[in-house]
């Protein structure tokens, strides 16, 4: 079991209306709107996605890597290692 499978629902919910955000920005470029406009919507979608990351990651961090480091060992540098990846790639971003 996965630390947002209790959440599942409601980030199912989050993606799916990412996608129809997503979508819009293709209307909104097929239909020949003002960049600015995009380029607004494209920072919207870029924060909603950020929102989720971060969700997962703090989940990720609660369950899986507590768990891990709670058990100790090899496991546990492992699980620490992965979630500073993680962060380092979501700080990039």
């Amino acid at each position: 079991m996965h630390g947002y499978t209790a959440d599942k629902d409601a980030y199912l919910k989050r993606l799916r209306r990412i996608e129809g955000q997503i979508r819009g920005l293709q209307r909104m470029v097929e239909n020949d709107e003002y960049c600015i406009d995009v380029l607004t919507q494209i920072s919207a979608a870029t924060k909603a996605l950020q929102a989720v990351s971060l969700g997962l990651l703090d989940e990720h961090l609660k369950h899986c890597v507590a768990q891990a480091v709670a058990e100790g060992g090899p496991v546990a540098e492992e699980k620490l290692a992965e979630a500073s990846a993680a962060i380092g790639r979501l700080v990039k971003s």
